[in-house]
C-alpha cells in the first residue's frame, strides 16, 4: 500500500465495499494481496447485524448455509440458527483467517470515480507482480467518510469488489396520493429497518398496549407480526393488523413429511425440471416431456400446505405456484406460533392492493378504515437504488437490464463494467 500526498491518502491493489458475509468471504479469498475493506457501521455482518428483530432466524439447516472451508459448530444441528449464532459464526469465520485486520470500520463509501486506468497514483508493485486483472495503476478512486472526522478521504485501487448486498439502507416505500401520505397520519410510522435498529425494550415499548399495522406479507412482516403478538398478550393487548397485497407462500418448516426442499429442486436430477437460457435442442425436449412432473410436484407441495396450514381459512392461500416463490426465494418458514396467535385473534390479516393514511390509521380502497397508532412498513429494499447511487455514470444506467436484474458473467463481473466484481448482488 502506498499513502500519498495528493488527493489520493492511500492507494493499494485491492478495495472491497462492505463487511457482510459476502465482503468478508471477499477478504478472505484475495487476503494475498492485503485489500482494504470498508465498511459503514462498526460491526461485520451486514444485514445479520443491522437488519434483524430479536426473533429472525436463518431459513435453512445451517449444513446448507456454511463457507466451505470453515463448517458450522454443531453443524448437524437441526435447528435453525439465531441471527445472533449467525453473526457470532460469521466473526468466528473472520478471525479464524485472520481478515478482521483489513477492515476500516466507521468507513462510508459516499463516491466512485472511474479514472480509467490513467496513471494518477503509482503503486509500489510493478504490474507484472499482479496478474491479468491488475494492471499497475489505478482503475477506481474512493471516497471515504469516517464517522471520526467530516474530511472526506480518498482512496485508489486497482480493482474494486462491490460487497454492498441487495437488503437494508434503502427501504422501498410505498406511493401515497397527495394528502394521504404518512404527514395525515397522527401516530407513528415507521420501516421495518428502523424497527431492526431498536433494542428488545424499546420495540416491546413502541408495540405494547398498540394498535398496530404490518405492512407486508414476506419474512419480515411475519416475524413483526409475532413479535407484536408477543408484545401484546394479556387483557390491555390490542391485535396486530398485517396489510397484504401480495400473497406469497409459507411454509411450517424445511420440510414435507421430513423430506427437504432441496430434493425436490435443487438436485441434480430437478435441474433437468427446468428450462435454461441458450440450451440445447436436447434439453428444450426434455424439459418439455418433463413438464407434468414439474407442476405436479409444485401441485403436490400446494396440497399439502393448504392441508398443513390454515391458509384457506385465512384467506392466505396464493393463486401462482409455490415454485415460483421457491425459485425467486420469496417462500417464507413461519414461527411457530403464527397461526397459533392468530386463531387467538392477537394477528389479523386484511388483503388490500391499495391503500393510504387518515389521520387515525389507514384506509382502504373500497372504503373501510382500520384505525391504528403505530404503522410499521415490511416493504423491503429497493436494491437496485442503492447499486445506482453507489456506481458513477455511465456505470450506475448498466446496474440492471430491462428485466430488473444485473447481467453478471459467473454471477460476479459485469462485461461492461472494467476492474470491478460484484459479490452478492444476485
Amino acid at each position: 500500500m502506498a499513502c500519498e500526498k495528493s488527493h489520493i491518502q492511500c492507494s493499494s491493489k485491492v478495495g472491497i465495499i462492505g463487511a457482510g458475509i459476502s465482503g468478508i468471504a471477499a477478504a478472505k479469498q484475495l487476503r494475498h494481496y492485503s485489500p482494504l475493506v470498508f465498511e459503514a457501521t462498526d460491526s461485520i455482518g451486514g444485514v445479520w447485524k443491522h437488519c434483524s428483530f430479536s426473533s429472525t432466524k436463518l431459513q435453512t439447516p445451517r449444513c446448507d448455509f456454511e463457507f466451505s472451508d470453515y463448517p458450522w459448530p454443531e453443524r448437524d444441528n437441526a435447528s435453525f440458527p439465531s441471527h445472533v449464532q449467525v453473526l457470532e459464526y460469521l466473526y468466528d469465520y473472520a478471525e479464524h483467517f485472520d481478515v478482521l485486520k483489513y477492515v476500516k470500520f466507521n468507513s462510508k463509501v459516499v463516491e466512485i470515480r472511474y479514472v480509467g486506468g490513467r496513471k494518477t497514483t503509482q503503486l509500489d508493485l510493478k504490474p507484472e507482480e499482479y496478474g491479468s486483472l491488475l494492471n499497475g495503476y489505478p482503475a477506481w478512486e474512493v471516497a471515504v467518510e469516517t464517522s471520526q472526522s467530516t474530511k472526506v478521504e480518498w482512496y485508489a485501487f486497482e480493482f474494486l469488489v462491490v460487497c454492498v448486498g441487495k437488503y437494508g439502507d434503502v427501504p422501498r416505500m410505498p406511493v401515497f396520493p397527495p394528502r394521504r401520505g404518512e404527514e395525515e397520519f397522527l401516530g407513528e410510522v415507521l420501516h421495518a429497518m428502523d424497527y431492526a435498529k431498536l433494542d428488545e425494550d424499546a420495540a416491546r415499548e413502541l408495540l405494547k398496549g398498540k394498535k398496530v399495522a404490518v405492512v407486508g406479507y414476506k419474512k419480515s412482516a411475519i416475524d413483526l407480526a409475532v413479535e407484536c403478538a408477543a408484545a401484546n398478550q394479556g387483557p390491555e393487548g390490542q391485535p396486530c393488523t398485517m396489510v397484504i397485497r401480495t400473497l406469497h407462500w409459507t411454509v411450517p418448516s424445511y420440510s414435507i413429511w421430513g423430506l427437504p426442499f432441496f430434493l425436490f429442486f435443487s438436485t441434480r436430477s430437478s435441474q433437468f425440471l427446468h428450462e435454461r437460457p441458450h440450451q440445447t435442442m436436447f434439453r428444450t425436449l426434455l424439459c418439455l416431456l418433463l413438464s407434468p412432473m414439474r407442476r405436479g410436484i409444485s401441485k403436490f407441495i400446494e396440497s399439502y400446505l393448504a392441508w398443513k396450514l390454515p391458509l384457506v381459512k385465512y384467506g392466505l392461500k396464493p393463486d401462482h405456484p409455490f415454485v415460483e416463490d421457491y425459485a425467486s426465494c420469496q417462500m417464507a418458514i413461519l414461527p411457530d406460533n403464527f397461526f397459533e396467535e392468530a386463531d387467538k385473534g392477537n394477528i389479523q390479516f386484511k388483503r388490500a392492493s391499495k391503500w393510504w393514511f387518515w389521520s387515525r390509521g389507514i384506509e382502504f380502497e373500497d372504503k373501510t378504515k382500520l384505525e391504528a397508532d403505530v404503522v410499521v412498513l415490511a416493504t423491503g429494499y429497493d436494491g437496485k437504488k442503492k447499486l445506482q447511487d453507489l456506481l458513477p455514470e455511465p456505470f450506475s444506467s448498466l446496474a440492471v437490464d430491462s428485466s430488473g436484474i444485473m447481467p453478471l458473467y459467473r454471477g460476479t463481473i459485469h462485461p461492461l463494467i472494467p476492474s470491478m466484481a460484484f459479490v452478492g448482488i444476485h
